[in-house]
């Protein structure tokens, strides 16, 4: 039995293997994971469907795969004196009508792609659940495989000429190109000026690399800085900070945003919403979803934490310190990267100050939180010492305009400045 690359998320077509968990010749027990893959950020188990011995492993860690590769091949056990008698029975009949299927022709409606099932009532084409399992683990679209059984119904045969069929199409020899192809070009080679050293790019970080050029390529980005004033802020937090951790969690300028973001957000709906480009549609959310981007060793991930205008500062400052922690360790699911209406970069923990932050698209605005500082302010006539904080909105300009930002960042200063003790006490 193969064990293969299922079908990981809905666009996700590759992964890349991040921990093989098993030896060749070791035994494994069923549901038991064998290795983890990385695809879009995440880190997720791959479980062995059943017991048995492990007789080869066809992948490396660090190694990129597809949907329908083979993993692992494990002898599963007892499955010589399990194989069923209607197999030993029918084993020459169905290799008699393998073998006609591919000496003869292709017939229309056979395993090439001309073929579609088609039924009134909607359900899918008639398979054992055996062969519906095996056609999804190979991304394969039993619509197109034509059933030689009574009523349509497909065998495992069927599958495997269709199979067949598709490596006959993808390997066939390509017609000679009038003109050469230009090979590629190559890089530059650093060493001619010295000793370098070269490191592949993770898959985690081709991931980041290719959202922020399409992010940054096709959405227009403007940026509108100011300064808020958080000193009040922050004195609230040092009052509350003890009872928050008396209950086990640490209560960090983070949450304290999100609740102001959320004020802002509900007079602005334009910063909470989506463009859909298909239908020319912009599309208002009812919900306060944000994604918060966290500085991982392999690089930013950005974990959402759902429902914000719901939730009480504990309970924010609780789930978002678990989200990072998770995140940190890999163990993020992809449901939890997904769905965000707002994204917060906080760059003020490593020194950041001003930046230009990248849209998290298809949201319509980042939010980036600098470093606080002590800064001579001048209030009713005298100076004084005021902790500042740097904040650096970048919106999409084909949904707002530059007064909206402007209107929304005064917003958002205001309800930072004055935040209620009462958010506090939820």
């Amino acid at each position: 039995m193969d064990v293969r690359v299922p079908r990981l998320a809905e666009g996700v077509e590759s992964a890349t293997v991040a921990n093989i968990l098993v030896s060749e010749g070791g035994r494994i027990a069923r549901d038991q994971v064998i290795l983890e893959l990385e695809t879009e950020k995440a880190v997720g188990p791959i479980p062995s469907p059943a017991a048995g011995t492990v007789t080869k492993i066809h992948v490396k860690p660090g190694e990129e795969v597809a949907v329908g590769q083979v993993l692992i091949s494990v002898a599963e056990e007892g499955a010589a004196e399990k194989a069923p008698k209607e197999k030993r029975q029918n084993q020459g009949k169905g290799e008699a009508r393998a073998a006609a299927r591919r000496e003869a022709p292709q017939p229309e409606g056979g395993p090439g792609e001309e073929y579609r099932y088609e039924s009134s009532s909607g359900l899918a084409p008639p398979a054992s659940p055996s062969v519906v399992k095996i056609a999804r683990e190979l991304a394969i679209d039993l619509t197109r495989v034509k059933g030689s059984e009574r009523g349509g119904r497909i065998t495992l045969e069927d599958l495997r000429a269709y199979v067949e069929h598709l490596q006959r199409i993808a390997y066939a020899p390509r017609p000679a190109l009038e003109k050469a192809e230009k090979p590629a070009p190559k890089g530059i080679d650093f060493s001619r000026w010295g000793p370098v050293e070269k490191k592949r790019l993770s898959s985690l970080r081709r991931t980041v690399g290719q959202r922020m050029h399409d992010s940054w390529s096709t959405i227009p980005h403007v940026t509108q800085f100011d300064e808020v004033d958080i000193t009040d802020l922050l004195a609230l937090r040092k009052k509350f900070a003890p009872g928050f951790e008396k209950k086990g969690t640490h209560l960090t300028l983070t949450p304290f945003v999100m609740k102001a973001l959320v004020t802002a957000l509900k007079k602005h709906p334009a910063f909470n919403s989506s463009l859909d480009e298909a239908s020319a549609e912009v599309v208002f959310k009812g919900y306060y979803h944000f994604g918060v981007a966290v500085d991982t060793e392999a690089g930013l991930i950005v974990p959402v934490v759902r429902d914000v205008d719901k939730k009480g500062m504990w309970d924010l400052a609780a789930e978002l310190n678990g989200l990072v922690e998770k995140t940190r360790q890999r163990k993020i699911s992809l449901d939890e990267l997904q769905g965000s209406s707002f994204t917060i970069t906080n760059q003020g923990g490593i020194g950041g100050g001003h930046f230009t932050p990248i849209i998290n698209k298809p949201d319509v605005g980042v939010l980036g939180l600098g470093r606080a500082a002590l800064q001579p302010v001048l209030r009713k006539g005298k100076v004084q010492g005021r902790m500042m904080l740097p904040i650096c909105l970048s919106y999409d300009h084909r949904v707002v305009d530059g007064a909206d930002a402007v209107r929304f960042v005064n917003e958002l200063v205001q309800a930072l400045a004055s935040f209620s003790e009462k958010e506090l006490k939820r």
